[in-house]
């Protein structure tokens, strides 16, 4: 699965999530933007890991900030 095709996937799994209807761009942050706390980070992660079959380590969670950030992680996790 190319980059393109793991961002339309996680914009159709992100809108549950966006409750303020912002609009998603490569650099709207996680926290500020989108004002998600930390219990929706986590159910977040398990939707994405469950749809791409992947584990983002706590780690890897720490360093994305940006919707972009996490395009790219988990375009990586999936390629590995």
């Amino acid at each position: 699965m190319d980059r393109a095709d793991v961002d339309t996937k996680i914009r159709s799994l992100i809108e549950p999530f966006n409750k303020k209807g912002i609009e998603v761009k490569e650099e709207t942050t996680f926290q500020n933007d989108l004002e998600f706390d930390s219990l929706t980070v986590m159910d977040f992660v398990a939707e994405i890991e469950d749809e791409f079959d992947i584990i983002i380590s706590m780690n890897q969670q720490a360093e994305i900030e940006n919707y972009g950030q996490l395009v790219d992680t988990v375009t990586k996790l999936q390629a590995d």
